[in-house]
């Protein structure tokens, strides 16, 4: 892969960026064996199917990871690390979902002896339907691009 993610020089506050997936079963059974969270509501269809949801759940943190996936990606080489994750998780996902997460640039903070700043972020995951399935909120530490003027 070679990519270029956009440094802190870059960016304007305001800015939108992100990606979409569609959630398979597969989705749902490696995320029971790398969480190690095998709860019923997740790896049990019979048992799913007699909860709230109706079937299995996609583990939250895996739609989590999912929407910080795109700011790793948006900031690719340019990140120096990703200071802060907040997530709230606000309806189920489903396999056969297709997620989409939307991250606006909300803050940036100037950091000149990291030769670069934070951005701040704000981020929403919705289904297909438009419905918000996750909310968050993050922190990335970012450098300005080399041999470029600093902001």
């Amino acid at each position: 892969m070679n990519f270029v993610g956009k440094a802190y020089d870059e960016i304007s506050q305001g800015e939108t960026f992100g990606q979409s997936l569609t959630i398979e079963t597969s989705h749902i059974t490696q995320a029971c064996g790398m969480f190690g969270d095998f709860n019923p509501l997740h790896s049990d269809a019979e048992f799913a199917a007699r909860s709230r949801f109706g079937r299995p759940i996609l583990h939250g943190p895996m739609t989590s990871a999912f929407m910080s996936a795109s700011i790793g990606m948006y900031f690719y080489g340019t990140a120096v690390a990703y200071l802060e994750h907040n997530c709230r998780f606000v309806a189920p996902v489903y396999a056969g979902d297709t997620l989409s997460v939307l991250w606006t640039i909300s803050e940036m903070l100037n950091k000149p002896r990291n030769n670069g700043g934070i951005a701040v972020l704000n981020g929403q995951c919705k289904n297909q339907r438009d419905e918000i399935v996750a909310e968050a909120s993050g922190k990335i530490l970012l450098i300005n691009r080399p041999g470029e003027k600093q902001p």
